[in-house]
């Protein structure tokens, strides 16, 4: 009791400390490009906003903490699609696979996509377009995590960027780091902290910067290519802390002490400290029935958010979520259907994600 008493105690000062710049950098916000970078998409731990820092585990941790990753089983297959803002034609597609190396750790792969529809070419003499052009984002990350004691999980991570558009595209790189830390007398008391997106520059390069044009002050005249070049950008970093407790519901009222509880519901509370948006405080809580089934409600906050003249999100704030799984066979692996909603302000079309989830 007295090692959990004292880590919990550390967690909240290192929450507290955190609070004292919550206002985020204004002086650099909206500079970093590459903002699908902050997109999460799993359906399970959107479904809480992404507040699961410090009890994300299995694949969706390579979006939130890469720690995580060495918590689940020896295998995970997930597939994942997301509609964001509903009739935007914006698309977001992601396949990852897990896989446990013995005693060396858990290496991990996640590709995600996103798609932005057809989006009409126009200039100054065809205002009304002349064919179309198809944006594609593309994040491929690589992660490794370890188990270095029943307490302790760490990792690291790299993501390859890439964002094409049209005969324009940008290159980078970016890495992640993050640690976990559990204790309590069933492991219900989690801690964790994550470093994401520190990376390389990125800059829009390719033919779409270059036009042809006529030399007048010659003579006679002739023809050059001028190329116009884009300004650097950086990825967007942040840190996020948090903390989740888990209170098994029937505990006291098992016959057997060593019996797993049917009922569990985890409280979660995270802080992200953004380096080119306002900082995210949130509050969120699952319950669990069996391993069975989960339900998931999650608020998170940053400043303005309550007023549409001073919000700077698209996002209300509120997250929801369930999960239904299953053995198969009874015995076999385990199959997961994941499902969350995030409610938009402007425009008001929402956020859904749907994930499936093969685990052994």
């Amino acid at each position: 009791m007295k090692n959990f008493s004292t880590k919990a105690v550390v967690a909240i000062c290192a929450l507290g400390m955190s609070f004292n710049s919550f206002a985020g950098n204004k002086d650099r916000t909206g500079q970093a490009g590459a903002p699908e970078m902050l997109i999460n998409p799993w359906a399970r731990s959107t479904g809480l906003f992404g507040l699961g820092t410090a009890n994300a585990g299995g694949l969706e941790a390579m979006k939130l903490n890469i720690a995580g990753l060495a918590q689940d089983s020896a295998t995970e297959i997930g597939i994942s699609h997301g509609i964001y803002l509903s009739g935007s034609s914006i698309s977001i597609n992601d396949v990852g696979i897990a896989q446990k190396m013995g005693e060396a750790g858990v290496i991990g792969m996640n590709i995600m996509s996103m798609g932005f529809g057809d989006i009409p070419v126009t200039d100054y003499f065809n205002p009304e377009g002349y064919g179309t052009y198809h944006p594609q984002f593309l994040n491929i990350s690589l992660g490794y995590a370890k188990q270095f004691s029943s307490h302790i999980n760490a990792g690291v991570d790299a993501t390859y960027v890439s964002e094409q558009i049209n005969n324009i595209s940008a290159l980078g790189l970016a890495f992640g780091a993050g640690i976990q830390y559990v204790t309590g007398k069933r492991d219900n008391f989690h801690f964790g902290i994550a470093l994401r997106n520190l990376g390389t520059n990125m800059r829009f390069t390719g033919t779409g910067f270059s036009i042809n044009g006529d030399q007048p002050q010659s003579s006679p005249s002739y023809a050059v290519t001028q190329t116009y070049p884009s300004d650097k950008f950086e990825m967007p970093t942040y840190l996020n802390i948090g903390v989740a407790y888990d209170i098994f519901l029937d505990e006291n009222h098992l016959a057997d002490k060593d019996a797993t509880p049917k009922h569990r519901l985890t409280a979660l509370g995270s802080f992200t400290s953004n380096s080119f948006n306002n900082d995210y405080l949130g509050l969120g809580a699952e319950y669990g029935f069996k391993n069975l089934f989960m339900l998931r409600l999650a608020y998170r906050y940053e400043n303005g958010i309550g007023s549409s003249a001073t919000t700077t999100t698209m996002f209300t704030g509120i997250a929801a979520g369930a999960t239904v799984q299953s053995r198969i066979n009874g015995k076999g692996p385990m199959f997961a259907f994941d499902y969350s909603y995030r409610p938009t302000q402007r425009p008001a079309n929402g956020v859904h994600m749907i994930s499936l989830r093969l685990t052994r």
